[in-house]
């Protein structure tokens, strides 16, 4: 999944380490335009770049620890189903343990 992210346009993945890197000093709660939460401890990564729009989904672990369980770059206006179904099943998954 890491390599799907590292394939998106540069200016998209520049935005996307921004923001996790800020995450990393801040914590995973940056709120809009940055993150945006998706309920059930899911949230979203809001990457935007000239070349169009990034989201990685990703849950806080207890640990303190960010998961990223899915990123695809945006074609549409609205997060695609199928995109929010692969996140939300990877989180059972990891909830699951």
């Amino acid at each position: 999944m890491q390599t799907d992210i590292d394939d998106w346009p540069s200016d998209i993945n520049a935005s996307f380490t921004r923001i996790t890197e800020q995450m990393m000093e801040s914590g995973p709660n940056l709120g809009l335009p940055y993150t945006k939460p998706f309920g059930d401890g899911l949230f979203e990564i809001r990457a935007k770049g000239v070349e169009g729009i990034g989201r990685a989904f990703f849950c806080s672990l207890v640990s303190r620890k960010i998961l990223i369980l899915h990123g695809f770059v945006k074609k549409t206006q609205q997060t695609p189903n199928k995109e929010l179904k692969i996140a939300r099943k990877r989180l059972k998954e990891v909830q699951r343990g």
